[in-house]
This record gives structure tokens, sequence and C-alpha cells, in this order.
């Protein structure tokens, strides 16, 4: 039985992830950000509304481009929540609306989809609540596809990584809520001026109404350093994704302030984003630190490796990391700290980004750089 580490099935999903960078910044990191996994017990591919599984077997005989069009199919069902969303309503009608949808996204991609696929032009604009309302009465084809919006996960499905197997719905619903505010900061990067969510009113319904920090980090980090000279957007404007080449790298520092102001769930979570950055852009390289009265570090960051335990838990002095910084040069400075320390007299080179927990110094407390908020927890 295929795993997600089985070298074939890996290079399934890094083939059709390196086709679609150059599609869509959009589309693309939702796939980047999808946890997909196989599974015999699924027909061709199927999601629960957090991952989505595919068939090895039956995915490898597919053409690429309908293999590409096949998993941004599941992975904008689980990223629109049409699991959860469902409610008590019936689940064959509901599947078929939700599919009428994401075909239609699909094929705005520039991708196919399968023959049997149900399409209308209409309707696929709308939200899945008004397309599973125009479709009641209707009997659907017996050639259409196979319900592919799963209550529960199959059987043979691995267990959930990161412990979080015991997530409730909204907390799922929450992750693909920040995936698809990513996406719209990485489309918006992208130098393509289109916007999918001025296309489909199901993406414009989930839009939040502002970006929340995560997606702040992202437009910070999803830049060139020519970008933040002068708006030179050379390497963004050729695609999403592109190998990282020497002259168009971002280096990145990373600190946190380990004084003992700062609660580990900040820590976490800053570095899961900032690691999120580093498996979508290729070209961003991350050093970590973390300090109190000193800079301790640096350790390489990158996309999935373990985080070093904190070290520091005196006192707080950002001078240390920024002496650092003018040894090295960095392209971006990112801080995460509540503000209460010794600050440099001199302003740094490299543009700064202060993330900053609840409780931490007001904005105009800092001399230089831009702040970043945490949202309070709930």
């Amino acid at each position: 039985m295929a795993t997600p580490s089985d070298p074939a099935f890996a290079r399934l999903l890094s083939g059709s992830r390196l086709r679609l960078r150059g599609k869509s910044a959009f589309f693309a990191t939702l796939l980047l950000q999808a946890d997909i996994v196989p599974s015999q017990e699924v027909a061709l591919a199927a999601t629960d509304g957090d991952r989505v599984f595919l068939n090895p077997q039956a995915a490898a005989q597919l053409p690429p481009a309908l293999l590409d069009g096949l998993l941004l199919h599941e992975v904008l069902h689980a990223a629109l929540s049409h699991v959860q969303r469902r409610g008590p309503r019936e689940a064959k009608r509901w599947n078929r609306a939700a599919d009428l949808i994401v075909n239609g996204m699909v094929a705005s991609a520039g991708l196919p989809t399968l023959e049997t696929a149900p399409r209308d032009a209409h309707l696929e604009t709308l939200s899945v609540e008004e397309v599973y309302a125009a479709l009641e009465g209707q009997e659907q084809s017996q050639d259409e596809e196979d319900e592919d919006l799963l209550d529960a996960p199959p059987s043979d499905a691995p267990p959930r990584e990161g412990g979080r197997s015991g997530d409730t719905p909204a907390r799922q619903a929450r992750r693909w809520s920040q995936t698809l505010a990513q996406a719209r900061a990485a489309e918006s990067l992208s130098g393509h001026g289109s916007d999918p969510l001025g296309l489909h009113r199901e993406l414009a319904r989930l839009a939040p109404a502002r970006l929340d920090w995560r997606s702040h980090l992202w437009r910070f980090l999803a830049r060139t350093p020519t970008d933040f000279g002068g708006f030179d957007r050379r390497f963004i404007g050729r695609g999403l994704y592109l190998e990282a080449l020497d002259d168009e790298s971002l280096r990145a520092l990373i600190a946190v302030d380990t004084s003992g102001s700062v609660d580990d769930q900040a820590v976490q979570a800053l570095i899961a984003e900032v690691q999120g950055v580093l498996g979508a852009y290729p070209h961003v390289q991350a050093e970590l630190y973390y300090a109190d009265t000193e800079a301790y570090g640096p350790y390489p960051l990158t996309a999935g490796s373990e985080i070093p335990p904190p070290q520091g838990g005196g006192g707080t002095d950002f001078r240390p990391v920024f002496v650092r910084a003018t040894e090295q040069e960095p392209d971006v400075i990112i801080y995460l700290t509540d503000g209460y320390g010794d600050f440099p007299e001199l302003v740094p080179r490299s543009p700064v980004l202060w993330v900053v927990p609840p409780g931490g110094l007001e904005d105009e407390g800092f001399p230089f750089g831009e702040v970043l908020r945490l949202e309070e927890r709930a």
C-alpha cells in the first residue's frame, strides 16, 4: 500500500504542484498547503473536508493535466468547507452543487475536468447553497462524477499528522480560511492582475474583510530583495515559484524574544507560518535566532524542519540581534517580541517587521519598522 512518503506517490504530487505553479498563484498556493494522502478505498479522489485522499494507481493512469485538475477539484472542496457546510442537506444534491462550482473554478485555472464532470456556466459562479436550491427536483445523470465529499476519512487513511486528528470541523474550516487568505496574498503578489474572487461568488463569500496577521506575514516575506528597494517585480512577475537564483533569493532573519514575555503558542504560530512561506516560496531562506540579552543561533529554518528548543530567559535587549543583522545583512528581519526592551540607536538597513502578541508595546513605541499584531485568542 502506498504511503504519503512513497517515492512514486510523492512524484505524482510534486509534478502536479510544479505544473500548477505556472498557471495560477492562487490555486497553486491552495494545492501546496493541502495534505494529500493515498487511499485504496476511494475510486479516484475524495475529501473529508480536511485532507484529500487520492487512489495512487488510478491517479497514475491519468494524463498530467487531468490529474492537476482532479487534485485542484478536491482541494477546492476542502478549502471552501463544502463538507462542513452541508449540514442536514441531502448529500447527493449537495455534492453535485459543490461539484458544479469547483469544476468551473478548475476550468478558470485552465485545467481540464473529467468527461463526466457536470458544468453550468451560470450556476458555477454562485454559492453552493444557491446552487443546491436551484437543483431541487433535478435528477443526477448516471454519467456524472461519483460523490467525493466524505463524512469521515477512509479506514485505510494514515493517522492525521501533527496531532490534529481531533480537530473540530470549525477548526478545519478556520485553517482553510487562513490558507485562502494566503492564496489571495500570493495572487496579488504574482503580478498577473487576475483575482479569482471577482469571478466566483463562492470565494468572495468566504473572503475575509481584512487580511489577518498570517496573510500580512506572507506579504512581507513573499517578495524579492529588489521589491523592497524599488518595486522591481521581475521575479514574481515570471510566476509564483521559480528555481532559487543566487541574485534573486531573499534571506530572512527570524528573531524570537525568549525573555519570558512571549508565550510558547505565539512562538509556535509564528514559526509555523514562516515554515509555510518557506515551503511555498523556494527563493526565501531563513535563519532563526532566540534572544534575551544575547542572541542565540543562527539555526537554519526550513519547511517542515524541527524547531530547535528555545534558549534564553533573561531580560530583553534587541541590540544583539541587530548586531548580527549588521554582520549578515539579511534582506528582511522579523522579530517576535512584546516590545519591552532596549532598541538599537541606529536604524538597520534591512526592513523590519515586529510581530507583537496581545498586550505588547503600542505601535508608536517602536522606533522603526512595521508592527504586526497577533490576534487575541478566544
